[in-house]
């Protein structure tokens, strides 16, 4: 049974850095594109950045220049190096999964940026 397990998050001060972990439970781990969205009270579930097979990333433009996603093939683990973090960035954060017809979601970590 494949399974995503994030972990790292907390309450930061604006201007703080988090650096949140998904550890994923998947056999073919470098097959995946893993992909961090994030939820915020009240609104949709959106897309903060992806990184593909090949190691090619994509960020939301209202992360861009402050998030970094990574992975580590040989830990079945990808990354978000979470930098300048504002109240905005409020919400719970999700890994996702996904090769064809595979999709998993992890069960997702609450950030909470405030003074």
């Amino acid at each position: 049974q494949v399974q995503l397990v994030e972990s790292g998050g907390g309450l930061v001060q604006p201007g703080g850095s988090l650096r949140l972990s998904c550890a994923a439970s998947i056999f073919t781990f470098s097959n995946y594109a893993m992909t961090w969205y994030r939820q915020a009270p009240g609104k949709q579930r959106e897309l903060v950045a992806t990184i593909s097979t090949g190691r090619s990333t994509y960020y939301s433009e209202s992360v861009k220049g402050r998030f970094t996603i990574s992975r580590d093939n040989a830990k079945n683990t990808v990354y978000l190096q979470m930098n300048s973090l504002e109240p905005e960035d409020t919400a719970i954060y999700y890994c996702n999964a996904a090769s064809g017809t595979n999709n998993y979601w992890g069960q997702g970590t609450q950030v909470t940026v405030s003074s």
